[in-house]
């Protein structure tokens, strides 16, 4: 269902559409955001399904290469293990055996048992979803704030602990260093209420001044 706008979530991206409203927001708003999308064209949607199987990937995928998640998940959902009921009824030692270290399979069965209502999340104000996914064991501020954005669809959230976002706002900005999560939450409050869309401009800017750079 399109709900472009959430009486308490606020506005929710649901198309290309909201993606392109919020780029001409920011670029209306600051001209460092004109010249990056310029260099970036159109920004992802990079819509996310929901839910405790998509939660459980991004545990999995944890400080693992793209192939080792894929191959992971692949076992996990190979044995049915991408419902809190299945998880709850394995041991570690099951879930170890399917790929999962020790601490990720704790997260696993953490998150399992948490019982989140994840419907209702869709509805409930950004603070309360990021506080009710970081009441989990494993999972920190950074996941619960990528989950609002791209599982949610929240046009105002910013990750402002991703390395990337910290990188791509040093060179847009031209800043004198790497700026720090605080730094960069309080530089994001002037991108609101399109921060999650500032997220999407400053990862794309990264990815084309890097490459510029010749840096993989």
């Amino acid at each position: 269902m399109d709900r472009p706008h959430h009486p308490v979530a606020g506005r929710i991206i649901v198309s290309d559409a909201c993606v392109s409203e919020g780029a001409e927001w920011l670029a209306r708003a600051e001209p460092r955001f004109a010249a990056a999308l310029a260099e970036t064209g159109p920004l992802p949607l990079r819509r996310a399904p929901d839910g405790f199987e998509h939660l459980l990937n991004a545990i999995v995928s944890q400080q693992v290469s793209v192939a080792s998640a894929r191959a992971i998940r692949g076992r996990l959902a190979a044995a049915g293990m991408t419902t809190p009921e299945a998880i709850r009824a394995t041991d570690a030692d099951g879930l170890r055996a399917l790929g999962l270290s020790r601490q990720k399979a704790t997260y696993a069965r953490a998150l399992a048992e948490a019982e989140i209502d994840f419907a209702a999340l869709r509805d409930a104000p950004t603070d309360v979803v990021v506080a009710t996914l970081t009441s989990v064991k494993g999972i920190g501020v950074w996941t619960a704030e990528i989950y609002a954005m791209f599982s949610l669809g929240r046009a105002d959230v910013f990750a402002p602990g991703d390395l990337a976002l910290q990188e791509g706002a040093r060179l847009l900005f031209a800043l004198p260093g790497r700026p720090k999560e605080r730094a960069l939450r309080d530089m994001a409050t002037a991108w609101s209420p399109w921060r999650s869309v500032a997220a999407r401009a400053l990862w794309a800017y990264y990815h084309v001044a890097k490459d510029r750079e010749g840096v993989a």
